[in-house]
């Protein structure tokens, strides 16, 4: 009882803390996520048993580049383009290889391309119609955690079969599928009261940050099980580390970027 009283207070804190930071500035909300970008740095690096300097100089030159000034569209696209081939190899090995090759080899492209430039196109999402628009990231944080809230209530109380048991031995099929349904009715429930873009818009964003968002934690289990930890830091009490909090949103947030841009771009 005492575990979920802090776990409730500790994430209705950093919930207030969050929509409170995006809704008050652009600057605010993009200086809040360097913050957040550098403590699940500060936890990867624990987990992968790397202590880099240079890393957090990367993280500050990339956000400073790409987060602050927004210098160069072309530049934008590469970097994305890298990101999402980085996660859908993490994704490949999540699936077929039993180590992720993150503690071998490649570390610092993976965490530079995984961690660091995916929080960058978090910040990136809410002016990528040219001005910043703070409903359209809290509206994604909402189905963030509509799925995972949802996932979790659908497994532990219908879950019977499992989703990836060596990873995640408490996900469930039922569980993802549970979250993805909530998350799509979150997602109409969100245009209908903001009259923000479109149902169908919304409604593929449902479907992405269900889909990304389950794989990125799945990604982030498979790292903590290849370190031996059950958590990637103590920050949040009853939640573990700020990157056990952020690790969907990481994932899919360059995804949820694609969509948008290529749903601008079109029309």
């Amino acid at each position: 009882m005492k575990e979920t009283v802090i776990r409730t207070v500790s994430g209705l804190l950093y919930t207030a803390i969050l929509v409170a930071s995006i809704l008050s500035s652009e600057l605010i909300f993009i200086l809040l996520f360097y913050l957040l970008s550098l403590v699940c740095l500060v936890e990867m690096q624990k987990l992968l048993h790397l202590k880099s300097y240079a890393l957090y100089l990367v993280q500050a030159l990339l956000f400073y580049l790409f987060s602050f000034l927004k210098f160069n569209q072309n530049a934008t696209m590469l970097l994305l383009l890298i990101t999402i081939f980085v996660n859908l190899f993490l994704v490949k090995d999540l699936l077929i290889i039993k180590k992720i090759p993150v503690f071998e080899k490649k570390k610092y492209i993976i965490i530079i391309f995984y961690l660091i430039s995916s929080t960058i196109f978090l910040t990136l999402i809410p002016t990528i119609q040219g001005t910043f628009k703070p409903n359209l990231v809290i509206g994604i944080f909402f189905l963030i955690w509509t799925n995972d809230t949802f996932a979790y209530l659908v497994g532990k109380n219908f879950g019977k079969t499992k989703l990836y048991e060596k990873i995640s031995p408490n996900k469930t099929i039922e569980g993802f599928l549970g979250g993805l349904v909530f998350t799509c009715i979150m997602s109409y429930l969100i245009y209908y009261y903001t009259k923000f873009l479109y149902p169908g818009v919304w409604l593929g964003m449902g479907v992405i940050i269900s889909i990304f968002g389950t794989l990125g934690d799945l990604i982030q289990s498979k790292f903590k099980r290849q370190a031996g930890v059950k958590d990637s830091g103590k920050l949040m009490p009853g939640h573990g580390g700020l990157f056990d909090r952020l690790d969907s949103i990481i994932f899919a947030s360059p995804f949820v970027y694609a969509y948008l841009y290529l749903l601008n771009y079109v029309s």
